[in-house]
């Protein structure tokens, strides 16, 4: 009895994996359309599609820094029809910042890859007196306080990658949070602040079009886009390499023949020769790494960010 359970156990979840997609699979994204996060899912819905058949449609649930979405996520049907995909706020930031999330991020996701990243750059105005990393912590060491960086918001990639440089420097700045990243450069193209941890994909346009100065990256090597920008070890600050991150999951208890697909279809769609260069084009650069180092990387980082929020006394508010 117990052979002829187990067999029919097998041959229902081929049957199920052989059938899969039988219906539209829906790439949630927690965030409102046009952002990063968007892009990714937005350029990997037609390839998903093409190469596992099917339908891969794009639904945006913004709300409550992205854990609406995720949360919308880790309660749907673990088949394989329902799939987040977001940037590491949701995965390994907001545990951290709000009272209460409506999932369990280290439990009630299957991880699959992390899709993309990119590093921040510290910029300042192009007319701006400072012109390197030393000039800024010099004037931050002379002067506690004054120097104001702009974010897109409490907690965001950007703020933590300030607070983690003011730890790591010894100094300390203004943080103004703002709704968004547009804000943010509006101000700080016209000068009503002094600096930002932009993400490269935001700031490109403007360091190109000589509008922005960047002064450092915050990535293990130098960006082939900014290959004059030392990276933050380079001028002299260890332990800040951060990334911005954009990542695929799906509720706990997906299928293995099923994440396995969905693993392949999705690192071949990063790796089509038009979409790896555009994103290059774009500052992102290709990860696809696997669901095992994935959950790897979004314990490590879920730690990392656990205690720099609480050291600094980071809050949402």
């Amino acid at each position: 009895m117990k052979k002829l359970l187990s067999a029919l156990a097998v041959s229902l979840a081929m049957t199920s994996a052989m059938a899969w997609p039988d219906k539209v699979v829906t790439l949630l994204v927690p965030f409102p359309p046009g952002g990063s996060t968007d892009l990714i899912a937005r350029t990997l819905a037609p390839k998903l599609q093409e190469k596992l058949g099917g339908t891969f449609v794009v639904d945006n649930k913004a709300g409550a820094t992205g854990t609406i979405g995720a949360g919308i996520v880790s309660k749907a049907a673990p088949d394989g029809h329902t799939l987040l995909v977001s940037s590491l706020g949701p995965f390994v930031i907001a545990p951290h910042l709000l009272a209460k999330v409506p999932y369990d991020a280290l439990k009630d996701f299957d991880y699959i890859t992390v899709a993309v990243q990119a590093p921040n750059v510290l910029v300042v105005p192009a007319r701006s007196p400072h012109n390197s990393l030393a000039d800024v912590i010099a004037f931050e060491k002379a002067n506690p306080g004054r120097m104001s960086f702009a974010s897109s918001g409490n907690g965001s990639s950007d703020h933590l990658t300030a607070e983690l440089f003011w730890l790591q420097t010894g100094t300390s700045g203004l943080h103004v949070p703002y709704k968004g990243g547009g804000p943010v450069m509006t101000d700080l193209l016209g000068g009503q602040v002094d600096s930002s941890f932009m993400n490269i994909n935001t700031a490109m346009p403007q360091i190109l079009a000589g509008k922005l100065k960047a002064l450092a990256i915050t990535s293990a090597r130098r960006s082939p886009l900014l290959s004059k920008v030392p990276t933050m070890e380079e001028a002299g600050v260890k332990e800040t390499n951060v990334y911005s991150w954009q990542a695929i999951a799906a509720p706990r208890g997906l299928p293995a023949d099923i994440k396995a697909k969905l693993h392949g279809a999705i690192v071949a769609g990063l790796n089509d020769p038009q979409i790896k260069a555009r994103l290059l084009d774009l500052g992102f650069e290709i990860v696809a790494n696997t669901p095992e180092q994935f959950s790897a990387y979004q314990a490590a980082e879920f730690a990392r960010w656990k205690k720099l929020i609480e050291t600094r006394k980071i809050t949402a508010d």
